[in-house]
């Protein structure tokens, strides 16, 4: 399972899901932008470091089962503007693999132009972007679209982390594919 971050990363929107799939049997792995650790965030304090496992520019989302986009501000904004960060997370939707984003992560799925047609939701900030991009946004704890899963905020961790592991067990989704923008 790929858990891809960088600096800034709402940290427990990254240790929760990561728990979760190890309870689950899964193996997640952290890609990040660069080699090296990520600095994890408590809202707006710094938080814990994080070892990368693979740079983003070296993974392929052949390797892994599914995704998830942890939010915080910065890490979904920095990621947004990386051409290998947007081209990872389009793979995962061009392969029908499932996908879950928290909070902020939502930002990089508008930025790789998936989320045309699809209902979800995310920090509410985040709404007009996501409309602008084709979405229907819905204001619900976690949102289930064709094996994207999304949720709110850190409140969220404990539905969010049981629809992930949910849907990872389920496998691919051909609708999945289908959301992926031709042009």
């Amino acid at each position: 399972m790929a858990f891809l971050a960088t600096d800034g990363v709402e940290q427990s929107e990254l240790t929760e899901p990561w728990k979760a799939v190890e309870q689950a049997g899964g193996t997640p792995r952290l890609i990040s932008l660069e080699a090296g650790e990520i600095q994890g965030f408590e809202h707006l304090d710094k938080g814990e470091r994080f070892a990368v496992d693979e740079t983003v520019a070296n993974a392929s989302a052949e390797d892994y089962d599914g995704l998830v986009l942890p939010g915080g501000v910065a890490n979904p904004d920095r990621l947004r503007t990386d051409k290998d960060a947007i081209s990872f997370v389009r793979a995962f939707f061009e392969q029908a693999k499932p996908a879950a984003a928290i909070c902020h992560g939502p930002w990089t799925l508008v930025e790789a132009d998936v989320v045309r047609g699809r209902t979800l939701t995310s920090w509410p900030s985040l709404k007009t972007d996501l409309r602008n991009a084709g979405a229907t946004w819905v204001d619900e704890e976690v949102h289930v679209d064709e094996g994207l899963v999304t949720s709110r905020k850190p409140d969220d961790l404990e539905a969010f982390c049981a629809k992930v592991v949910e849907e990872i067990a389920e496998g691919e989704h051909a609708a999945q594919r289908e959301s992926v923008s031709t042009g």
